[in-house]
């Protein structure tokens, strides 16, 4: 790594605009910057990658903190039988910048050494991003690995980790110099900056000016909790007392509530969905001293994502262009199935495709439900269909694994299924330009935003999907996508899994096979409604409009 060699006190390496003069520091647990960058698990990373490359682009005065993860989330192995198996290793990143920073953190009556790294603008065209690490001379083996593993399933390691994001973040920006206007929480795991920041002078009203929370989790047992005097023993809250903390952060008990805090103690919130952010405040509406909730809904980077021919033929209405251009992505996905599983699929047969973090509410195994209807959709179906999964499960949900690994061991008996390896930003990218259908099948209401059908969207594929997150505000039926009915009572899985096969066998199929203009008429209709409203330029103007104002 180099060593630093900007100024200090801080000042932003480019040009600030007129609009977007106010400071922020933007605090994250992820960052889904760039391929070889590995510090992120999915969608929240995503997403911040997203907002950090259209901060750069709008010269928007923002700097991301975040964490250097020694051994990222994890490499996505597979065992002697390919089934999948979570792997780490070492990363190292030669284009960072020794900040020469150091500073230590109080955690659990120890002294944490803490050391911060520079991502500079012009290496990835992102806002300037500041990385902290524990993994720093001065440090035991077990304060190193705070930041070996991303999302740590140790909870003192997991509660370090927010510690180091938190108040190690306030001290970096102490360290450079650089007094932000607001204090930008994507998700709660930088909380503990909000107790740093009160001691100083105790004063509610100045903190709550100065602090702003996106909050992604749809469900109130979603939200992250610990013991409150556990927390006090780490030294999560500083010097102050309980009775404090739960004055300032609206509890009660002695279960500490992370969003709960989190939505005391800001100016303003966001949800990440219009959808999402009507459940949140329903949610929400019993707690009477938490700020309100907006939303403003998540986007992808659209240069970053796109295909740029597919864009021009999208601009320019070329359907030749288009078809030509599709064909030639689905070929350069198709030979990652190929050298993955050793199979064959074909770029003319219609390709589906299921990609995103495994979990449970986003039912990534549907399709197998009922085995009959998907053998007859695999091998008897009119329609000839490819199918391909891909995506990483929480490394120690053994129950999604066992699903992901299912669905590998079934794959054994159908030429035309794939389930594929490496679900990272370059993956990501190939499946959504090669996929004719993007599949997607949350329970409704389970799903604050989602990202992924964007970007599929973006380059010419289809969402096939259950009218949840962003769907809400992006899909017709028949005219830019396809959806599934909302079923909100009786057997909601089975009944979602029957529609789905009515679906595809009754629209999705044959309108791809018998009516080749209808669906290149969707696919520009689909690309034209995503391209401005679900870019993350327009979601970052949007922080600054109705967030940080």
């Amino acid at each position: 790594m180099k060593t630093a060699d900007f100024n200090i006190p801080f000042r932003m390496p480019f040009e600030v605009a007129e609009p977007y003069t106010r400071s922020v520091a933007y605090f994250s647990m992820e960052f889904a910057i760039d391929q070889s960058l590995k510090i992120y698990s999915g969608g929240l990373g995503f997403l911040a990658g997203s907002h950090m490359r259209s901060a750069y682009s709008l010269g928007q005065n923002l700097l991301g903190v975040g964490m250097l993860w020694k051994y990222g989330y994890y490499d996505q192995g597979r065992k002697r039988d390919n089934s999948m198996t979570p792997e780490y290793h070492e990363k190292m990143y030669h284009f960072l910048v020794d900040s020469q920073i150091r500073f230590e953190i109080p955690i659990g009556g120890r002294s944490v050494q803490v050391a911060a790294y520079y991502l500079p603008p012009h290496v990835f065209h992102t806002a300037p991003l500041f990385l902290l690490t524990t993994d720093t001379d001065g440090n035991s083996e077990a304060d190193r690995a705070i930041s070996y593993n991303l999302y740590d399933n140790t909870p003192e390691t997991r509660v370090a980790q927010c510690m180091i994001l938190g108040i190690g973040g306030v001290k970096l920006l102490k360290a450079l110099g650089h007094q932000p206007d607001i204090y930008h929480f994507n998700e709660a795991h930088a909380l503990s900056a909000a107790f740093y920041l009160y001691e100083d002078g105790r004063n509610l009203d100045k903190l709550k000016s100065q602090v702003v929370f996106t909050t992604h989790t749809p469900e109130e047992a979603g939200n992250e909790k610990h013991d409150m005097a556990y927390l006090k023993s780490l030294g999560f809250f500083g010097d102050l007392t309980l009775e404090e903390v739960r004055e300032i952060s609206g509890h009660r008990g002695d279960v500490f509530n992370h969003t709960l805090a989190a939505l005391s103690m800001s100016k303003k919130a966001n949800a990440v969905s219009q959808l999402h952010g009507e459940v949140a405040r329903k949610m929400w509406e019993g707690h009477g001293q938490i700020c309100p909730i907006i939303h403003i809904t998540n986007a992808q980077k659209k240069s970053y994502w796109v295909d740029e021919p597919l864009e021009v033929a999208r601009i320019s209405r070329n359907t030749s262009a288009l078809r030509a251009r599709k064909l030639e992505l689905k070929k350069r996905l198709l030979e990652v199935v190929a050298d993955q599983t050793g199979k064959l699929f074909d770029p003319h047969v219609a390709t589906m495709v299921w990609a995103r973090r495994f979990a449970t509410y986003k039912r990534p195994d549907m399709l197998i439900w009922d085995l009959e209807r998907f053998k007859k959709l695999m091998n008897d179906s009119p329609y000839p269909i490819q199918v391909i999964w891909a995506g990483k499960p929480y490394p120690k949900d053994e129950g999604a694994i066992k699903t992901f690994n299912e669905l590998f061991y079934l794959s054994h008996y159908f030429p035309n299924m794939a389930v594929l390896t490496g679900y990272e930003l370059a993956l990501s990218k190939l499946l959504k330009q090669g996929a004719d259908v993007w599949l997607n099948t949350p329970v409704v209401t389970r799903e604050a935003s989602g990202t992924s059908g964007m970007t599929a969207a973006m380059n010419a594929s289809l969402n096939l999907s259950t009218f949840d997150g962003w769907i809400c505000e992006f899909a017709v039926h028949q005219q830019n996508a396809f959806l599934l009915p909302t079923i909100q009572e009786g057997d909601i899985n089975g009944i979602d899994a029957n529609n789905l096969f009515h679906c595809l066998n009754a629209e999705v199929l044959p309108t791809y096979y018998d009516r080749p203009d209808i669906w290149t008429k969707m696919v520009f209709r689909s690309m034209d409604d995503v391209s401005t409203a679900f870019d993350s330029d327009r979601m970052a103007q949007e922080y600054y409009t109705k967030l940080y104002n």
